[in-house]
């Protein structure tokens, strides 16, 4: 049917707009998933990160789960003919392993593409929440336990990154700004939804 997904710097409001999400298109009956943490694998890779392990073990792993969410989640569901909404998705994989990889390996662009070639499924639509890096630290601070990547430099580049994937694909994404009030915002991507959820029945029926 439709994949869609949430993407955005951390503290940037995903787990809020998603809850609302769930709400506004209960009739719709939208499967809603997320990376990592949809499957066992996913629950493994939010162990091994909180310990602390090496960028390269980070990132296959980050690889496995969306293998593994893909096998067991996505791929089924699409071809139920239902709608998926993901919380995070590859796109995370270019913005934030991009990061972690600098000064590891050559080109870890590259790299990760290569990683995923031949395989991955990429969404039909996303959606970006942008938020100055400055107020996503901001809200951050009140988090107990803060991993790695919640670090002004790593985020600074982490929107960076979510931006070279725009230029790359404009026409799969819709900008938000993540400084929006929460109900309008959440208004607004449901609309989005709906009348993509929509057009995309009607070119499957046609």
């Amino acid at each position: 049917m439709v994949l869609i997904t949430l993407e955005g710097i951390d503290g940037s409001g995903k787990s809020t707009l998603i809850a609302r999400l769930r709400e506004g298109l209960a009739d719709l009956k939208p499967v809603f998933t997320r990376e990592p943490g949809a499957t066992w694998v996913g629950e493994q890779v939010r162990r091994a990160v909180s310990e602390g392990i090496d960028p390269i073990t980070e990132a296959l792993l980050f690889t496995a789960d969306h293998a593994a969410h893909l096998a067991k989640v996505v791929k089924p569901s699409l071809q139920s003919g239902l709608i998926v909404i993901s919380d995070r998705y590859i796109d995370s994989r270019f913005a934030y392993q991009s990061v972690t990889l600098e000064g590891v390996i050559e080109d870890p662009w590259g790299w990760l593409r290569r990683l995923h070639d031949g395989w991955t499924i990429y969404p039909d639509l996303t959606f970006l929440l942008l938020l100055p890096v400055k107020t996503a630290m901001e809200r951050l601070r009140t988090h107990p336990e803060r991993e790695h990547f919640e670090d002004e430099r790593v985020l600074e580049s982490v929107q960076q990154n979510y931006l070279r994937l725009v230029r790359e694909n404009p026409s799969r994404f819709i900008l938000i700004d993540a400084l929006m009030d929460q109900v309008e915002l959440a208004a607004f991507v449901e609309g989005e939804i709906r009348e993509f959820a929509g057009s995309s029945r009607s070119r499957h029926r046609s």
